[in-house]
Formats: structure tokens, C-alpha cells, sequence
């Protein structure tokens, strides 16, 4: 049982945190976070105060329109969690075969985990994969632990991928071009060209500032199929006003529109994450996305 000075403690330090007069830094120093680390069975990578998991499916051999999908353009499962005084907030999206989607749900919601969506982000896949976004409060080794137990249900693979050695897998286009155009800085993550873009006003939920690491920044990923194209997946972030002019914008420049729907069931404002898919000349589709990024509020490149 928790002893009067240690509840007196606790009950303050929670208290500061939720005044603003604790820093992010007091405030992770109270998680063992080597334990969140075991109960997952990876380490995360650190972005200020938020840890973030990878859940890559790479144990999926997914195709469309005759392109084998890499994980990082479109099967990157993650998992993230962010500090709020003596507890953390969690956020995360799961990518699910059909299989897995309900054991999954059950398995979480038996445990306190709100979900939040469920949808597709591509069409014509084969096989179809399903994305599962979770969202919950409380002690993050408990969390941590409730969703591997989930996730032992599926075949999502948590040993930790091989360093990369040598040189970074060539892209076969213009990475210089592609930046230029969409007016951001990308980077090589295993052979896709990834950018994430965070939006210019700052995003709530649950009464907290949401950092884009949570799942709040625009994603856009390049996974070059030869002869300078790429394929094209991610998804925009946008708020109800900026949805039409977005669409239209991808449509009018040849980008299909997968995908429109809710991640979270609390943030202010409201927003809608707009997928896409498209498969042509990379500094083509980056001229093109830079047509979507102009219909929204997105932070300039630093």
C-alpha cells in the first residue's frame, strides 16, 4: 500500500504537472522507462518528451497495382507515449490483417484501451490490411504491457530490425527535387523517402497540447519502383474547412484519394486524415502534393 508521504508526493508532483510548472523532464523521470521498454520487447526513439515505438509489418507480403509495399510507405504500425505528470498518455495505430482485427479489439478494450478508428488506408491491396487507431491514460508499463498481450494474437514481429550497414538504399530519384518541390526535408528510411510535416496550430486531446510524434504531423512517403517514379501513400492532416479544397487539390494533380476519416475522438480542432495513393515520376507527385500541402495549415521547413 502506498505510504501517506509517497500518496502526499505523488498527489503534488501530479498537481504541478498539471498546472505547467513541471517540466516534460521531472515529469518522464518518474517512469522507469527501461521497464515500458521490456514489456514492449524494443527500444523507442526518443523525440523530446515522447517515446515511439516502430511496429513495422514486415512479416507482410503486401501488393498493389503490381508494387510489392514496403513498411515504411504504408505497413508502419506504431505505438507512442507521452508523459502527463505521474502517468503517460498513449497513442498508436496497428496495422491488422482481417484475422487479427478482432481478437485485437477484444483483447484491448477487456483492458482499458479506447479505440479510436478502424479503417483501410489502401484500396486493392492484396491482402487487405486494416488500421487500428488506440488511445488511453494510465501507467505505461501496464499499458505497454496490455497491448503486446494484444498484439501476441497477431504475427507482428518485436525483434529489434538489423542496424544498417554500409550505404543507405539508393532511391533511384531525385531526393534534391522531390524536397525542393514539396518545400520540406525528407529522409532515407530504408529505401522510402520520408517526410513528416507537423501542422502550424497546435492540436489538443484530453485537455493536453498533442506533439506531432503522437500522430498529429502530415505523413508523405516515396517508395521508388524504377525509372525515377515512386509510389505514394501517407496521409494529410486536415481540418473540416481545409478537407474540400485538399481533396480537390489531389484530385485535380492525378493523386487517388483513398481514404477520409477520424483518428482521435477528442481533439480540438476536429480533424480528418485524407489518404492517397498514386504510382508516377517522383518530383511529379511531389509538385503534386505540394498542391495538398498548400490547401492546408502546415509548418514551413525550418
Amino acid at each position: 500500500m502506498m505510504q501517506p508521504k509517497e500518496k502526499a508526493m505523488k498527489t503534488t508532483l501530479a498537481a504541478l504537472a498539471m498546472l505547467g510548472l513541471l517540466s516534460p523532464g521531472a515529469a518522464l523521470a518518474e517512469t522507469n522507462w527501461s521497464q515500458v521498454d521490456a514489456a514492449i520487447g524494443k527500444k523507442a526513439a526518443v523525440a523530446g518528451s515522447v517515446r515511439r515505438y516502430g511496429l513495422p509489418r514486415s512479416d507482410l507480403h503486401v501488393t498493389l497495382d503490381d508494387v510489392t509495399i514496403k513498411p515504411g510507405l504504408a505497413l508502419g504500425g506504431w505505438i507512442a507515449f507521452e508523459p502527463t505528470g505521474q502517468e503517460a498518455m498513449m497513442m498508436g495505430d496497428l496495422v491488422l490483417t482481417e484475422s487479427e482485427l478482432n481478437p485485437v479489439m477484444r483483447s484491448l478494450l477487456a483492458n482499458g484501451v479506447e479505440i479510436t478508428a478502424v479503417h483501410n488506408h489502401l484500396l486493392r491491396a492484396t491482402p487487405a490490411t486494416f488500421y487500428m487507431h488506440i488511445g488511453a491514460h494510465g501507467d505505461p508499463v501496464k499499458l505497454a504491457t496490455v497491448l503486446r498481450d494484444a498484439l501476441a494474437q497477431t504475427q507482428t514481429p518485436f525483434e529489434a530490425s538489423a542496424a544498417p550497414t554500409g550505404e543507405p538504399l539508393k532511391l533511384g530519384f531525385d531526393t534534391a527535387q522531390v524536397e525542393h518541390a514539396l518545400g520540406q526535408q525528407g529522409k532515407n528510411n530504408g529505401g522510402v523517402f520520408q517526410f513528416s510535416i507537423p501542422k502550424s496550430e497546435p492540436i489538443r486531446a484530453g485537455g493536453m497540447v498533442v506533439s506531432p510524434a503522437m500522430g498529429t504531423a502530415i505523413a508523405i512517403n516515396f517508395e521508388p519502383t524504377g525509372d525515377g517514379k515512386a509510389a505514394i501513400s501517407g496521409d494529410f492532416v486536415a481540418t473540416a474547412k481545409e478537407v474540400e479544397p485538399l481533396l480537390k487539390a489531389l484530385r485535380t494533380n492525378g493523386i487517388e484519394v483513398t481514404a477520409l476519416h477520424n483518428h482521435m475522438l477528442d481533439d480540438e480542432p476536429r480533424l480528418f486524415f485524407v489518404h492517397f495513393w498514386a504510382n508516377d515520376d517522383a518530383v511529379k507527385l511531389a509538385r503534386a502534393l505540394r498542391a495538398g500541402l498548400d490547401a492546408v495549415h502546415a509548418q514551413a521547413k525550418n
